[in-house]
């Protein structure tokens, strides 16, 4: 079960779920982080694009057109990154008997992304 700290955001303050900060370990992402800074510096690209595509009041469909692609390029490093935790972080955690809070932590995020609220804390399993 996750702790309380983790629920709370522990990990929007820098600690894992275990209380260690995130400096003391590497990230499972490190692997593709020169792909996540190109794909990164291309959406600052569209971000200008959209921004000139509205001074220059261009096709409302157009510009919804940008916005969409952006979002489905922002989604596409949330999926890299969150696959690269789960492999890296997540499979460490199992291994040391994290797996729980972290776990938690995981779940947590993704539910922020669905726009989902928060659940409380299950009872433990049987």
């Amino acid at each position: 079960m996750a702790t309380d700290e983790a629920r709370s955001g522990a990990s929007a303050r820098g600690a894992t779920p275990t209380g260690r900060t995130r400096s003391e370990r590497g990230h499972s992402y490190t692997k593709d982080r020169a792909q996540l800074l190109r794909r990164l510096s291309r959406m600052e690209g569209q971000v200008r694009g959209v921004g000139r595509m509205i001074e220059r009041d261009e096709y409302c469909i157009d510009i919804l057109q940008q916005t969409a692609a952006l979002r489905a390029a922002l989604d596409a490093i949330s999926l890299m990154v969150m696959e690269d935790h789960v492999a890296g972080c997540l499979a460490t955690a199992v291994k040391t008997g994290d797996a729980a809070a972290y776990t938690e932590e995981v779940m947590e995020v993704v539910r922020r992304s669905m726009g989902r609220p928060i659940r409380a804390s299950r009872p433990p399993a049987d």
